[in-house]
């Protein structure tokens, strides 16, 4: 019996392929259970436009995080914090403050995706956000102290 995954199963396989297995095992415990569906005719073609449609996606998704990084790399982010005559800084820069600081040069990125190393004084330091699985951009950071 050939079946259209519609969850990943272990040991089977995962979502979208489709696999034979044992006419009982189908029966009696995916179809059942939704983690699969009968790979009859009408099945596949809407399998196959589902695929199509989830790559027209993709690309489109990938292609707006390309741009996205394309305009991080040349905006230059400038964080103002507390510090002390020596350049040290109180606290540190968080995620949260170059998310800020990207949406004021209007440039909307989730602070989940960013990542930064401590920064513990003044001057230029570099972030990433991660933006798409194959996408990771830089963000330049400029450190200055508040007045």
């Amino acid at each position: 019996m050939e079946i259209i995954l519609i969850q990943d199963v272990a040991n089977l396989g995962y979502k979208n392929d489709i696999v034979k297995v044992k006419d009982g095992y189908g029966r009696n415990y995916l179809i059942p259970n939704k983690l699969a569906i009968i790979a009859n005719d009408s099945n596949r073609k809407q399998l196959a436009e589902n695929m199509k449609q989830q790559a027209r996606k993709m690309a489109e998704a990938l292609a707006n995080a390309r741009k996205l990084a394309e305009q991080l790399a040349e905006t230059p982010v400038t964080v103002a914090v507390k510090a002390n005559e020596d350049g040290k800084i109180f606290g540190t820069v968080t995620t949260a403050n170059i998310a800020e600081a990207l949406e004021a040069a209007g440039i909307t990125v989730d602070k989940k995706v960013i990542t930064v190393e401590q920064v513990k004084e003044l001057g230029e330091h570099i972030a990433y956000a991660r933006l798409h699985r194959d996408v990771k951009a830089e963000i330049k950071l400029n450190v200055v102290a508040a007045e």
